[in-house]
């Protein structure tokens, strides 16, 4: 048995649309939970959950992963979706794109993750499957003074990158597989 679920465009929704639009217009487009329900603060949290899940169910909002959406219809993609969910999913600590997915990007290893993020974190370490790809957060340790020196911002990129030689040594102190490392490709930094 189907159910259909058809979706007139309601006061909520365009008022959605408004809001998520400006905010779309700025350059965010992925929300949590937490955020969208300050944006919307007048609902109950009975009435704001079953709100979210009608929009989700419309297709405005797509749930990337639990308490993460994305705004279906904004202007502002740039290729970096999942570096977005990745930095909401650990906001307020230090984040850095690390281990395989920079030492693939600067062509030192010859597999290349295709569907998965590798992260370092100040926070904690885990694994979130996304409709985007699969984010891995490995936490560190390392003092922040240290993760802030060796670390660059690129562009617009939301998430901060390692060098060649910072995610070298962050896969070996993480006890990852060295062996696929093309040594002298580490060397021409």
């Amino acid at each position: 048995m189907f159910i259909w679920y058809t979706c007139v465009l309601s006061m909520n929704q365009i008022q959605t649309r408004k809001v998520l639009g400006f905010w779309d217009k700025q350059g965010k487009y992925v929300f949590t939970k937490n955020e969208l329900g300050k944006l919307f603060p007048s609902d109950a949290p009975k009435t704001f959950d079953e709100g979210l899940a009608r929009l989700v169910r419309c297709n405005l909002l797509q749930r990337a992963c639990r308490g993460i959406y994305v705004y279906s219809e904004a202007t502002s993609f740039d290729g970096y979706v999942i570096e977005h969910i990745a930095k909401a999913l650990r906001q307020g600590h230090y984040n850095y794109l690390s281990l395989e997915s920079m030492l693939s990007e600067y062509g030192v290893i010859s597999q290349i993750p295709i569907d998965r993020l590798t992260v370092m974190t100040t926070g904690r370490s885990g694994t979130y499957k996304t409709v985007f790809g699969v984010i891995e957060f490995t936490h560190t340790k390392r003092p922040v003074a240290d993760i802030i020196k060796h670390i660059k911002t690129v562009g617009k990129r939301p998430l901060r990158i390692a060098s060649k030689k910072i995610a070298w040594r962050d896969l070996k102190r993480v006890g990852r597989n060295i062996e696929m490392v093309n040594l002298e490709e580490l060397d021409d930094e």
